[in-house]
Parts: C-alpha cells; structure tokens; sequence
C-alpha cells in the first residue's frame, strides 16, 4: 500500500482483509517512514504507530479510557444491554477515582495471592497436557497445550470450577469479538447472551464463596480491609470477566505466537542457543520480553481526548476524541529498536508496550511472563524437536492478534518427570 507523504495522512485499510491480518507488520514499516500519526479512515479516528508517541499517550493524563464530560459516547443499542452492563465496572472503562479503589483492591488480591507460588502448579498443569497431547500424535498445539494452560491458570486463580474452563473459553470468545469493532450485528447478539450467562455464572459462584474464607482472587474480593468500602457484587463481576477474557485470549495468543516465532527462529537441527536460553530463567524472561515484543496479542488500545492536545509533530487531537495506539506497531518501531524487525532476544534495547503502561498497565502481567516462560521452558523439554507440519494462519481479527491452529509433530518425547 502507497501512503503519500501529506500535512494529514489518511489511511484506508479495512481491518479485516485477508493479507492485513496474515501480515499487519507491512503496513506498520509503512508507517514508520512517514514517522508521523495517520487518520485511519475504516475507524473514523487517528492512530499512532511510533515507539515515544504510544508510551507516551498511555502514560499522560490529558488521555483517558473514557470521553470527558460533554463528549459522551452514544449509548450501546439494547441488543447489547447485557454486555453493557458486564463492562459497566470493568477496570479498562474506569478512571479515577472509582478505577483507584478497584484497582487497589485487585493489586491486593494478586499479591495476597503471591503469583510466584503459582509456578509449580503452572508446571505441571503443563506437563499434564503434554501427556494427554502425546496420546493424540501429531495435532493442533493451540487446542491441546496453549489454551488450555491459561484457561486452568486463570479458574485456579479465581476460584471458579476448573470443569467450567470449556463453557469460560466459548463466552470469552463470543464476547471479545465486540472489542475489535468490526464486529457484526450477529455477533453482538451472541456476545450479548455470553456476557449474560457469564453473569449469572459468576454471581452464583459468589454466593457460594460469600462469608467464607479462601484464597483465591474472588474470596479475597468479597473481602474487605477494616473501614475500607466493600465492592458491590456487580464490580466483582466485572473484574472477574475482565481477567477471565484478557488472561485467556491474550495468553493464549501470545502462546502460540511465541512459539510459532521459535520454530521458525530456530530449526530443528539448530535449537542448541534456543535450550540454553530456556534453561536458564533469567535468559528465558528476556526471551519471552522478546516474544511480547515482536508479535503482539493485541495490537490496538484506545484512549480518548480529556482536552485538545496538540502532539509533538503538529497534530491536534480534539478533546472527545478517540485515538489508537498501535502497541504491535511501537513495537517494531527503528527509532526505539535496532533491527526491529529481527527477533533477538539478546539484544540491548529490548522492552515493549505489548502489556500497556501507566494507569492501565496490565494487572496479571507478571503472572502472563511467568506462565509463558514455564509453558515454554516444559514444551521444548519434552518435545525438543517440535515442528510445524503446515503453515499457521492467523484469525480473522485485527486487535486480537493470534493464530487460528498450529499443527505440529515431533519424533522423540521427552519423559514427563
């Protein structure tokens, strides 16, 4: 695609174009030679691709999740009352002060929980699907490892029924598909009635765990620090679906996107630098900063306009305005990364803006690097020979960037310990 280089660059690419979403990464080079923000035009909004200016945006406080007072954005229709009311708490759609009180609250509850004991339980949930993996032979890698892990993780953590993972799996998909905004009316329907089962699901757990103690991130929710205002059944609800979605979809993807990157990074015959760096856990976390950074879960965030800003290249964005972030594009950017195209995960420069920053930086990001460093540290343990026996094809969906299957075999497993 030619983009001219003019005092306003308009972008017209439809988000949901075959090529586009196999390869988004061509357009973002595109977009790095002109340097500046482009108005998208399938969106309606502008957008911003380079490094400075989307670490920049999420961290500045005239930018926010919600338009300011007299800018309101026009009411869901009613097919999606349900959903609204799934997101009316949500952490992403709230800002100060409601988000600081939740927001605390959740920090709490994951600390309370201390997500580095996790790791043993993350391992041989990994294990555990490696056995039931090998018993299918050659088969799909993300249905049989990297979506059930995450799924099994995020259940444990909040203390919902690990047997409800499938049912969780199937409304965080239909729902998610609202957030890309490409979605169609069809759809919105469907998301509509998850979010509504999800609801009903989520309130009967919690008058099940109500006035009991526990450990787990709902029961920790429920309660409430001496003089400290408890959350209301419907906050929690909100937040339980908001990790459910984001810790599954996000995971997953960035899972099989990671691994995807590794086999084709490093042969069959030529892993010798690959196990090294898995074996050590300090080599391996750079290694998944590495996979954060180079193929993005989610490509697009939006904020909006609290007053008129002008950025640092002349452009003004009005207050009530949306504009997006190209997290996948900063990511790529060469004027933050040497050869940001090369994946390196030795290289000097690394970092990324793939788990936000600021206010909205991702709550469950430490738990995120730790299952991906685990979830690849046991599959190339066990299956050191892991290939691809066709080409992976990524889903029909820009913001949420992963693939459709992965089709894999191996010759030689590796013993479960």
């Amino acid at each position: 695609m030619n983009i001219p280089h003019a005092a306003k660059i308009c972008l017209n690419q439809d988000p949901r174009a075959p090529d586009f979403v196999s390869d988004p990464y061509a357009l973002y080079r595109q977009l790095h030679i002109t340097g500046v923000p482009v108005f998208w035009e399938d969106y309606g909004f502008w957008c911003l691709p380079s490094f400075d200016s989307v670490n920049g945006l999420l961290r500045d406080r005239r930018f926010a999740r919600l338009p300011p007072v007299g800018h309101e954005r026009p009411a869901m229709p009613a097919h999606l009352k349900d959903f609204a009311a799934a997101e009316r708490h949500s952490l992403l759609c709230l800002e100060p002060p409601e988000h600081t009180h939740l927001r605390r609250t959740v920090n709490r509850a994951f600390v309370g929980r201390q997500v580095n004991q996790m790791a043993n339980a993350i391992r041989a949930m990994a294990h555990h699907q490696l056995d039931c993996m090998l018993t299918h032979g050659p088969c799909d890698l993300l249905t049989h490892y990297a979506t059930p892990i995450p799924v099994t993780v995020i259940t444990q953590l909040l203390g919902v029924p690990e047997s409800a993972g499938p049912q969780l799996i199937k409304w965080s998909h239909d729902m998610v598909r609202v957030y890309t905004m490409t979605q169609t009316v069809q759809e919105e329907h469907m998301a509509n009635l998850a979010a509504k089962q999800f609801q009903q699901f989520l309130q009967q757990v919690i008058d099940e765990k109500r006035g009991q103690p526990g450990e787990d991130l709902l029961a920790q929710l429920l309660h409430t620090e001496h003089g400290e205002q408890p959350l209301s059944d419907h906050e929690i609800i909100s937040v339980s679906i908001l990790l459910l979605n984001a810790g599954h979809e996000a995971t997953v993807h960035q899972l099989g996107n990671a691994v995807k990157t590794l086999l084709k990074t490093y042969p069959v015959d030529n892993r010798d630098a690959l196990f090294a760096m898995l074996a050590d856990d300090t080599q391996c976390d750079a290694l998944v900063t590495e996979c954060l950074r180079y193929d993005a879960p989610l490509h697009m965030f939006t904020r909006y306009a609290q007053e008129d800003v002008t950025l640092a290249d002349g452009t003004t964005i009005r207050a009530g305005e949306e504009v997006g972030l190209l997290l996948a594009a900063a990511n790529r950017c060469p004027d933050r990364f040497t050869e940001a195209d090369t994946f390196n995960p030795a290289r000097a420069d690394g970092g990324h803006v793939s788990l936000g920053a600021g206010l909205h930086f991702c709550v469950g990001a430490q738990l995120v690097k730790l299952e991906l460093r685990i979830a690849l540290q046991v599959l190339f343990e066990r299956l050191p020979d892991l290939q691809l026996t066709e080409e992976p094809q990524y889903q029909d969906a820009y913001h949420f960037h992963g693939l459709t299957s992965m089709q894999v075999s191996w010759d030689q497993p590796g013993n479960s310990p």
